[in-house]
């Protein structure tokens, strides 16, 4: 990999501790939302036991660290060490700094509620940009995949079995209506680790699908004119029984105008289909990097 990537994942990865931690210090935690993971933990010992935040989610997070390490390997465990460190610091730092009373009032159900979306996003928003780097932030996400690896529970749902449960002991130290709340957090930061993870750092780019008996006329205007390949697909028509090849190439959202102009003009009559493509990697995209 070369450095100008390695750097932008330590970028990542720093960045996304950073911004992990301000939504875990100022809203997940004055708001008492226990949604899942480590963190969540963390919150219910800080309000029951005056426990500091980011010291226990280090602390929490050690023996399965070593558990880790020991099952998927050494890269694995130190990982899964660098993000939590830097997440347990940071949010140890904000709590030193400015306490972890929070920016709303929390004098009704309002301030909560926004704490649940706000914090939620911002935590699955550093989060996403961690696993973009990289890294992770360790937690119940090692528990879950351990649970996976000896038990026949997908590790999707091991996750939803701990997180829940995470959520269950925030219901009863903190009430029925905070664990609902943190359920909310808790898909709200699912949500944004899937748009960071889907959508940052990529090249926003349609995959088009071309039906047309001018098929090779048009691959050549692709090449010349948009700097663009494609791949030809054998394929039959259903009514017809007919072999039609069909052109797929994978365009820039900014280029996708020049490809309708190009197909309309060389033929009216070609069928086209043009989709979302989330993330395109390989050459005029982005670069083919070694999987971690």
């Amino acid at each position: 990999m070369s450095t100008k990537h390695r750097a932008r994942d330590y970028v990542f990865i720093v960045f996304g501790s950073l911004v992990t931690a301000v939504g875990i210090s100022a809203f997940i935690t004055p708001a008492k939302l226990a949604g899942g993971g480590v963190s969540g933990i963390a919150v219910i010992f800080y309000h029951l036991y005056d426990f500091e935040v980011g010291t226990t989610i280090f602390l929490l997070s050690l023996p399965l660290f070593i558990a880790g390490t020991r099952i998927f390997g050494a890269r694995y465990g130190v990982i899964s060490l660098v993000g939590t460190a830097l997440l347990s610091l940071f949010t140890t730092l904000f709590g030193l700094l400015f306490g972890f009373e929070g920016f709303l009032e929390y004098t009704n159900s309002v301030d909560i509620l926004l704490s649940a979306l706000f914090g939620g996003f911002l935590c699955g928003f550093g989060m996403g940009l961690v696993l973009k780097g990289g890294a992770n932030t360790g937690g119940t996400d090692i528990a879950a995949q351990i649970i996976s690896k000896y038990t026949p529970i997908p590790v999707g749902t091991s996750l939803f079995i701990v997180d829940g449960l995470v959520i269950l002991g925030g219901g009863f130290a903190f009430g029925l209506e905070s664990a609902l709340f943190a359920a909310i957090a808790l898909f709200s930061t699912s949500a944004s680790i899937n748009f960071v993870l889907l959508n940052m750092g990529t090249r926003y780019a349609k995959t088009a699908l071309i039906v047309s008996d001018l098929h090779e006329e048009i691959a050549l205007r692709i090449t010349d004119e948009l700097g663009h390949g494609g791949t030809l697909l054998q394929a039959t028509g259903i009514y017809t029984k007919k072999d039609k090849p069909v052109l797929m190439t994978v365009i820039p959202n900014q280029k996708i105008t020049q490809l309708n102009s190009i197909v309309k003009e060389i033929d009216p009559q070609a069928f086209m289909i043009i989709e979302e493509a989330y993330e395109v990697i390989g050459e005029g995209f982005s670069p083919m990097e070694k999987q971690r």
